[in-house]
């Protein structure tokens, strides 16, 4: 059962290939909304993590992976999880850095730095999975010509 549900929600290379991708303007707005989800999903799981302590952690780590995955689900290519990604990232060093009154908000709590490492590892992981796109970041490849080769006599 836990098989079927796997691979339900994960599938093949063949049916993520199989899948449309949205066009190229599409993809272009679906990165820039992505990319705000991914930094509100870091400030809020930032303040949830620390809030109630082993649920608000897996709550946040929750939302986290949901960001990524959508991401790359909605736009079909890797690009696609690494663009939440990046704003995720963006606002936990702006999050990490003390202020003047030395308060963190980020503190060095173990959820603290489980919320940092499985977030990052979530979002790599989310970038490495099948997407419907057969090339990199959603451009094709260029293709190139055969050589004309001439039979030896």
């Amino acid at each position: 059962m836990i098989r079927r549900f796997v691979r339900a929600l994960l599938g093949s290379r063949a049916e993520r290939l199989a899948e449309p991708q949205p066009p190229r303007g599409g993809r272009i707005a679906l990165y820039l909304l992505f990319f705000v989800l991914g930094a509100l999903v870091s400030l809020c799981g930032a303040f949830v993590q620390a809030l109630w302590a082993p649920a608000g952690l897996l709550l946040a780590l929750a939302g986290t992976f949901a960001v990524f995955y959508a991401g790359l689900r909605v736009t079909g290519t890797k690009l696609g999880a690494g663009i939440p990604l990046a704003g995720w990232f963006a606002v936990l060093l702006v999050l990490m850095t003390p202020r003047p009154e030395g308060d963190l908000v980020i503190s060095t709590a173990v959820t603290s730095y489980l919320y940092l490492f499985f977030g990052s590892v979530g979002g790599v992981v989310c970038a490495t999975l099948p997407t419907s796109s057969g090339y990199g970041f959603g451009v094709p490849p260029v293709e190139r010509r055969q050589p004309v080769r001439t039979p030896r006599p």
